[in-house]
Parts: C-alpha cells; structure tokens; sequence
C-alpha cells in the first residue's frame, strides 16, 4: 500500500541559507551549487579533488563555482574524521548535500576498499556532523542501481531493494538504512535522492554520453554492452539539480499510519524519505547512440560485447511520489539534453 508522506513545510525560500554540499567539485555538485549560489545562498563546499577523473575538470568546474562571494570551498575528505568534526563545529549548517561518493559500478570490481572509504566511513562522518552540528536536513545521493536484480518497472520506491548486483549499489542502500537509524534515533530529518543515469554538460568521463562523444569524434569504436539490449532512464542534469534544490525545503515527517506488520519500504515512522528522480522515461541504448549520431554528424563505430557483471539491462523511475510531495517532474528530451552537451563538449574540448 503506497502512502502519502512526504509532507511539504511551506514553500521555496527566498532568503539566504547556509548549505553544505559535499562534492561539490563533482558534476551534480558542482551544478547543484551553482543553482543554489544564483538563488543568493551561502555555498561551504566541499570536495577531495581525486583522481578517479580527469583532476583538471573538477578544478574547471570549481574555479567557475569560487567566481561567487558567498561559495566557501574546502579541501577535505568525508573520510578524515578530524577535519569533519572540525568542518561541523566550526560552521552551523541548516542543510547538508551529501553528493561526495566513489561512484562507477565497473569500477568497484577493482577497487572496492575506495567504496568503503568514502561510501560509508565518510558518510558515517556526515551522519555524525549533522547530529551534533542540529542540522535540520540532510539529503544525501542514493543510485538507482540499488534496485539491483529487481525486474518490476517501473521501479518504485516502494519496491524492497534487497538484492544489490554491485558493491557501489550495496554502499548506496547502506545509506539509505545509515541514515534512517539516524533519523529513527536522533530525529534528524532525512531524505535520500536515487539518480537514474545523469548526463549534461560537465558530466563525467566515464559515462557512456562523454565515452561515445569523444570515441566517435576521434574515430574510435564505441563500446556496447549486452549487445545493445540495454535501457535507461537518461535524466539531464538541470532535472537533477532542480529536484534536489527543491527537496531542499520539503522536510520530511513521521508517517503515522506506518506499521511494522506490512512495512513500505518507502514511509517510515522516523522523519525519513526516499524518492526516485529521473526521466520516467526508459530509452533504448541503440536509440540514444542514434540521436548522439545525427547530433554530432558522425556515425559511430559500433563495438558490441557481452553483459557485463553488476550491471542492469534496464532502469526505469516511478516519480510519483517526487511529483506528489515535491511538485517536480524531471522534463528534459533525450534529443535537447544530447545536443546541450554535445555543445558544451565541444566548446569545452574543441573551442
């Protein structure tokens, strides 16, 4: 039984909020500050600056975000506990983005520990901060990959997720349950955001939109797993970003009508909640390399290989609960969100 419980405290603020957003130097953090910092919000932004990608981007991003009077940047790791206790003692933060993750699945096959590092141990140190820091509300990054081996779509956040096929989506539902113990124990308001497939400029380079740009534009085959019989709800990144920012004052309460005899996965007895936010709108993968073709004037050199371990075919968001409770609904064409980035790669790479 669905419920509604994500209940709306007042309407978007105009007045100037102090917010954490940790990652800040990453794709969405970087575009989620920006949008916040043109609000007129004061940005402490924080970010380790690794080499998992490309270290020059982040520092193009974040030279662009120190443009701003009100963005205060540090650099920290989520997994030093000294400088995160230090970082909540000395600020008062009234929201935290928890955005910071070793993210990839592919990725986790070979350095797991990376995952364990950041994923958990730092966000057991962002947990810890907003509690003794009284943070009114946390919103931290889930993944759509913790629906795992789940086959009923469109996935919804009241689906059980309890079958994850890879470390990276076993850390991000490890979060969910985190920081409900939290919620549940300290009364911390909570509320976690499951991506599906994010893309736009500045993206990363090890998504498949930055991949295929720069493999076909050098003349390199792309690589396209399980043959190309794959789906995903593609959601742009200014979609993202304005469901976050949204979120933002919409803290959640208790839902009382919540039982442990028949629990939904997607309420609580604790001021928790999750939503799903992407396009709700699953495309082909041969579809996508289609249109990123005719957006670039150039046909792809197509390398097609075999499943490959701890990915899903398919991925599919349920936002009915994002639209009910948040009044967003990500809207951005698959054909406009391509040729946005296609033009910012250009720009960024070619001008």
């Amino acid at each position: 039984m669905q419920r509604n419980t994500g209940q709306v405290i007042g309407d978007c603020k105009k007045t100037m909020r102090k917010i954490l957003i940790t990652g800040a130097a990453g794709f969405i953090g970087f575009h989620l500050s920006r949008r916040l910092l043109e609000s007129g919000d004061v940005v402490t932004g924080i970010d380790n600056l690794n080499s998992y990608y490309d270290v020059d981007l982040k520092k193009a991003r974040l030279a662009i975000l120190k443009e701003y009077k009100n963005f205060h940047f540090i650099r920290t790791d989520l997994a030093n506990r000294e400088d995160m206790e230090a970082l909540f003692s000395k600020n008062s933060f009234e929201t935290a983005v928890n955005l910071a993750a070793q993210a990839g699945v592919r990725y986790s096959l070979l350095n797991p520990h990376a995952y364990i590092d950041s994923n958990l141990v730092g966000f057991t140190n962002i947990l810890e901060g907003c509690r003794k820091g009284r943070v009114k509300h946390l919103i931290f990054a889930s993944s759509s990959s913790v629906y795992g081996a789940n086959t009923q779509m469109p996935f919804s956040v009241h689906h059980n997720v309890d079958h994850p096929l890879s470390l990276y989506a076993a850390t991000k539902k490890a979060n969910e349950l985190m920081a409900h113990a939290y919620a549940a124990l300290y009364n911390i308001p909570c509320t976690g955001l499951r991506f599906f497939t994010v893309y736009g400029p500045w993206g990363r380079p090890d998504m498949a939109m930055f991949l295929f740009t720069k493999a076909i534009l050098e003349g390199r085959p792309i690589d396209i797993y399980n043959y190309g019989k794959m789906k995903r709800d593609f959601t742009y990144i200014d979609d993202i970003t304005e469901g976050v920012a949204r979120t933002i004052d919409r803290i959640p309460q208790l839902d009382p009508l919540w039982s442990g005899d028949d629990p939904d996965p997607g309420s609580s007895f604790a001021p928790y909640k999750i939503y799903n936010i992407g396009n709700n709108n699953p495309v082909e993968l041969l579809e996508f390399i289609g249109e990123l073709e005719k957006c670039l004037g150039k046909k792809a050199k197509r390398n097609f290989l075999p499943m490959q371990p701890g990915d899903v075919t398919s991925t599919w968001a349920d936002v009915d609960d994002l639209m009910k409770n948040v009044g967003f609904k990500p809207k951005t064409s698959l054909k406009e969100g391509i040729r946005k980035f296609v033009e910012w790669y250009k720009g960024y790479y070619y001008g």
